[in-house]
């Protein structure tokens, strides 16, 4: 694998509203395993679409393991006018999607449904695999690529992980019980 695609719930569907949340850090933690495996296994490209939430961390990783993996990052985001009413802080985390290798904008602006379709297709089709945290029984927008990418690995064309719903819920109950136990500070 060559090119792997980034994509993955935002932060509010997971219920991650701060950067501070300690989830975060077992969440990071997890991707930087992952990637590290990716690039051991020949990864040069990871491909962003810009959103917040899961493929924000992934970015995150990805520029701190810089200094240990040559790899290049690309984000092509739907519309040029992405993020335009986003707050202050998002929009710093748009600035960075910026800051790698290779920006691109499939439309202009919006026009027609069809664009999603067609910005997903093609995103499949330059990516050789991807690198997914959604939950087909916790259906957001993301379902629309998540379909896509089932079709793909039924004709054995795309390689792909997961992190699902699940290990987060692993997660929450680990910090919970071994970190917070002792301040009996609970997160949720």
């Amino acid at each position: 694998m060559n090119t792997i695609l980034v994509a993955g719930y935002k932060s509010f569907d997971v219920g991650v509203f701060s950067n501070k949340d300690p989830r975060l850090t077992i969440i990071k933690k997890a991707i930087e395993r992952d990637l590290r495996r990716l690039f051991e296994e020949g990864v040069k490209w990871l491909v962003f679409s810009g959103n917040l939430g899961f493929e924000a961390w992934v970015l995150e990783v990805a520029f701190a393991l810089k200094k240990d993996y040559d790899f290049q990052m690309a984000t092509i985001f739907l519309f040029e006018n992405v993020g335009e009413n986003w707050n202050e802080s998002n929009q710093e985390l748009l600035a960075r999607f910026k800051q790698v290798d290779f920006v691109k904008y499939a439309y202009p602006h919006y026009s027609n449904p069809g664009q999603l379709k067609e910005y997903n297709q093609f995103l499949i089709d330059n990516a050789d695999g991807a690198y997914v945290f959604y939950d087909p029984e916790n259906e957001t927008n993301l379902k629309y690529l998540y379909k896509i990418i089932k079709i793909n690995i039924s004709f054995n064309i795309f390689i792909w992980d997961i992190i699902k719903a699940a290990d987060l819920i692993f997660i929450r109950a680990f910090i919970n019980y071994f970190i917070f136990a002792k301040a009996r500070i609970p997160l949720c």
